[in-house]
């Protein structure tokens, strides 16, 4: 990703490798299993806010080769896809024709959305965040374009927990700021396999806590994973462990210091 404003000055190309690969991830089972259970945490959320059940306009930012897309696309609801990555787009759009799923699907950054405010009820942006320098601007957009009583959704790097898939180095979320800075740079130049070839690599670590503060600072209430956890599908000492965890600060920390990734989702009141 980019922190330009102006798409034309950003490079939409990739490397054959990482197309491939993510190509392949976004219709693996499991991935797509992922892609469900966060639809459902969505709706649940909504849900319990009082919005009514029915189709929404989802909105995927960094949308990569367009499998969470698919997956509130065959629930029928109106789909919305954006990525910075040219032939991963092209390839979700290749996917979506053939499914016969009208998805409107744009080239451009997470740092300017092409649609106007308060136009989408759900906004998903997944593994996403981490790779932007001007992160603040993203979040931004995303709270923009979603209206009242819509949600945010956020998947990220956790700068609490040692274990992370952004780099090929152990416990790299604790690094120190200038040891990472110096292999971002290297896996932006000499050694892309560092980061898996991505073009653009993480360069933000994340709390859920931090995120939080930052949607209520945009008038959005705020639900971490484990506000999320659907207990009603968990068995009663995974029930019991997760009253806890909601109800006990320090629990609820060493839960994000032993999570890999950061996720929270926010409601616009």
């Amino acid at each position: 990703m980019s922190d330009s404003n102006d798409a034309t000055v950003l490079d939409h190309s990739s490397h054959d490798g990482f197309t491939s690969y993510y190509a392949e991830k976004s219709v693996r089972p499991e991935q797509l299993r992922h892609f469900r259970s966060v639809q459902s945490a969505i709706l649940r959320v909504l849900e319990r806010a009082a919005a009514p059940l029915r189709k929404y306009d989802v909105l995927d930012v960094g949308c990569n080769a367009g499998g969470q897309c698919a997956v509130w696309a065959e629930s029928g609801h109106r789909v919305y896809g954006l990525d910075i990555n040219g032939p991963l787009l092209e390839l979700a759009r290749k996917r979506a024709a053939e499914r016969g799923q009208a998805i409107d699907y744009r080239l451009g950054t997470a740092t300017a959305l092409p649609w106007p405010d308060n136009s989408m009820d759900v906004c998903i942006a997944m593994e996403l965040l981490e790779h932007v320098a001007d992160w603040p601007a993203c979040l931004q957009e995303f709270t923009r374009v979603v209206r009242p009583g819509g949600a945010v959704f956020i998947s990220t790097s956790n700068a609490l927990c040692p274990i992370q898939h952004e780099f090929a180095l152990p416990g790299y979320s604790w690094y120190p700021g200038f040891v990472k800075r110096h292999y971002e740079r290297l896996a932006s130049t000499t050694r892309p396999e560092l980061a898996a070839g991505a073009k653009y690599p993480a360069v933000n670590w994340f709390t859920a806590y931090r995120l939080g503060k930052e949607l209520r600072k945009r008038g959005f209430a705020s639900f971490d994973r484990f506000d999320l956890v659907n207990t009603a599908k968990t068995g009663s000492l995974a029930t019991v462990a997760v009253a806890l965890v909601r109800s006990i600060p320090p629990l609820r920390l060493l839960g994000h210091i032993c999570t890999p990734g950061t996720t929270v989702l926010g409601v616009k009141s």
